[in-house]
């Protein structure tokens, strides 16, 4: 029988590389995942509780430069909810005019997005102190 309970939440970062936003944001979430897998070794200082309790859950980061399927910007246009829509897709007020602009052109989805896919959040933009936010969401790993 399998067990899920000790897998770790996946990220996915939809990135631009020619984008300074979104590389800040690359470079943030892959600092953040380092740091969160780094564990204690028995060679260091007698007391490292502060490293083997982490303060962030570790997460799988996946980043990709594609552009999402319509199923997945759906998910994550409810994830972002009314007020994320528009840092998402260029110019839209709401999800059915967001999906419209999108299928029209995929260049209307703007990046970075960051998407938490299990506790269904997304936050479109480089607003770096609200992907902290969510990534300290993250449960811990037990």
């Amino acid at each position: 029988m399998f067990r899920f309970n000790n897998a770790r939440e996946i990220v996915t970062l939809f990135h631009k590389a020619n984008s300074p936003a979104s590389v800040r944001v690359a470079t943030l979430l892959k600092q953040v995942s380092a740091s969160a897998a780094e564990t204690a070794t028995e060679d260091q200082a007698s007391d490292h509780s502060a490293q083997t309790q982490a303060q962030r859950a570790e997460f799988d980061l996946n980043v990709t430069e594609d552009a999402p399927t319509t199923g997945q910007l759906e998910t994550i246009l409810d994830y972002a909810g009314n007020l994320g829509i528009s840092s998402i897709i260029k110019g839209a007020t709401s999800k059915e005019e967001a999906l419209r602009k999108f299928k029209q052109s995929p260049d209307n989805f703007n990046r970075p997005v960051v998407v938490d896919w299990h506790n269904g959040r997304a936050i479109g933009g480089g607003n770096e102190s609200a992907i902290l936010e969510m990534i300290k969401a993250l449960p811990p790993k037990n």
